[in-house]
Order: structure tokens, then sequence, then C-alpha cells
């Protein structure tokens, strides 16, 4: 006779997926592309024409150890529209520095500048 799984089974295999989907590994250098802006549709340069909204206020919870970076979340231009990206933790690359994501004023409009590691 099978047995039927236990609410405990599926709150430990939850937790199990939870805990796996969090980590990223973006090679030094590069930027993160995972949930990153889409390409800005206003404008073949990549110029969106809508300013960002303010940064978000965001809860940063504990550091999955000692080492990690909390990377802010910023907005991203995706669909024709701002979205929020929330922000993340990531383990910190000696010789490196996180320069984090912005908007760069170019003409009337906004060019989105990708966060990324920077050797310093």
């Amino acid at each position: 006779m099978m047995q039927t799984p236990t609410r405990r089974t599926f709150a430990l295999a939850l937790a199990a997926s939870g805990l796996l989907s969090a980590c990223v590994v973006v090679p030094a250098g590069r930027q993160y592309g995972g949930r990153g802006p889409a390409p800005a549709d206003d404008d073949e340069d990549g110029v969106v024409m809508v300013p960002p909204p303010p940064p978000q206020a965001e809860v940063i919870v504990a550091a999955p150890g000692p080492g990690w970076l909390w990377i802010a979340g910023y907005w991203a231009w995706m669909a024709g529209r701002h979205v929020w990206i929330g922000g993340r933790w990531e383990a910190h690359r000696p010789g490196y520095r996180w320069q984090p994501h912005g908007w760069q004023r170019r003409g009337r409009g906004w060019r989105p500048v990708p966060g990324r590691w920077e050797r310093h």
C-alpha cells in the first residue's frame, strides 16, 4: 500500500527549492542579467523618455553568511514601463567592488546603466 506524502514532506521540499533558487552566480566584470533590464523600446539607442521613479524601500533580511554583500534593488525598463527589481544578497568578490545599477540623463530621456562588479 502506498503512503501519502505528509505536510512535513511538502514543507521540506518547498523550503529546499526556495533555498536552491536563490543562488545567483555571475562571472566578474559582467552585468547581472537574470532579472535585469530588458532593452529599452523607446529608442534604438536605449533611451527611455520616462524618468525612473524614486527607489523603493526594501526589507533587507539577514545575510546568508559572512562575506555576502547586499545588492540594492533598482528600476528596470520592461515592456514599456518601469518595473522594480528587488535587491538580493550576493557573495563578495575579492578584488572587486559593486557598482550599483543607475540611470544616466541622455538628452530629453534616460538610459539604464546596469549594475556590475568592477576591479579596484
